[in-house]
């Protein structure tokens, strides 16, 4: 705990552990892989120089939380209106908000001041008219700079990149965390045998990337779709915007409503937890 990784340690073109900042000094520790699961912002596929592909995104989300009373709706909402988006999810006793910016405008809501999104914020749901100043300050709002992209390669010899590492998710479905514990998934069930082997190499790392890239990638593309289609036309449009075709077929027909709510909550690839394939005896 409390132990920030601040670079790897390199023996010739082999990583073999990292270097850490703790709350007592500095910290080696030698290992027989780097696994960077660091997030977006990733010290370790940094130090690794491991190439990034940009993918894009048209917005940035404002984070904040507000008071929720009895008689609110009980369902997760989203309400689009021309140039706003609000997606309030329900967290029993609070709403967590996402107020869905236009890519780049944090310093122009600013400028207009807390008041002025406080009133955008009324026009989207006015039943938080009772409510909205419980945002006091530009405090109580995080800005989440979003970000699309993925590496090239996932790894070299000695350390992985898995999760928003190696890709970095649209929050578009909040499936993010989804495909980070199928990657772990994933790593465990390839990594395993080669560690009681007594060794990692980069064939079996590129097993990994090959196993979680093609997810990946599909899910990605799943996101930019409804960013560039629905997202981008709504914070870019001057006309209140039209529910997209998919959308109004899946009004008609509920059924259609399992097929997306399978690849969010489920995934393109699942993966599960595989004892038998190592010798190990399930136990119940």
């Amino acid at each position: 705990m409390e132990t920030e990784v601040t670079d790897l340690i390199w023996d010739h073109e082999r990583v073999i552990g990292v270097s850490a900042k703790t709350p007592h000094g500095r910290l080696e520790i030698r290992s027989a892989l780097v696994v960077g699961t660091d997030g977006r912002h990733s010290t370790v596929r940094e130090k690794a120089s491991l190439e990034i592909v940009d993918l894009g995104a048209p917005m940035d989300v404002l984070w904040m939380r507000l008071s929720r009373r009895e008689d609110d709706p009980g369902q997760t909402l989203g309400r689009f209106d021309t140039g706003r988006i609000l997606v309030m999810i329900n967290r029993e006793d609070y709403w967590q908000c996402a107020f869905v910016i236009k890519k780049g405008s944090w310093a122009e809501i600013q400028q207009k001041g807390l008041p002025a999104l406080r009133d955008e914020l009324v026009r989207l749901a006015p039943f938080l008219s009772d409510r909205v100043n419980e945002l006091a300050s530009w405090e109580d709002l995080k800005l989440l700079t979003v970000a699309a992209d993925r590496l090239k390669k996932w790894y070299r010899p000695g350390v992985l990149c898995i999760g928003d590492a190696a890709h970095a998710m649209s929050p578009i479905g909040g499936v993010g965390i989804n495909l980070a514990v199928q990657d772990a998934v994933a790593t465990g069930n390839i990594l395993t045998a080669p560690f009681l082997r007594g060794a990692i190499t980069v064939d079996d790392l590129s097993k990994i990337q090959r196993r979680r890239e093609w997810p990946t990638k599909m899910t990605q593309k799943l996101q930019a779709f409804v960013q560039d289609r629905v997202i981008g036309r709504v914070l870019g449009g001057r006309e209140r915007p039209s529910a997209p075709l998919v959308l109004r077929l899946m009004n008609q027909w509920p059924l259609l409503r399992r097929i997306p709510a399978r690849v969010l909550g489920v995934g393109f690839r699942p993966e599960h937890v595989r004892m038998t394939d190592l010798g190990i005896a399930r136990t119940h």
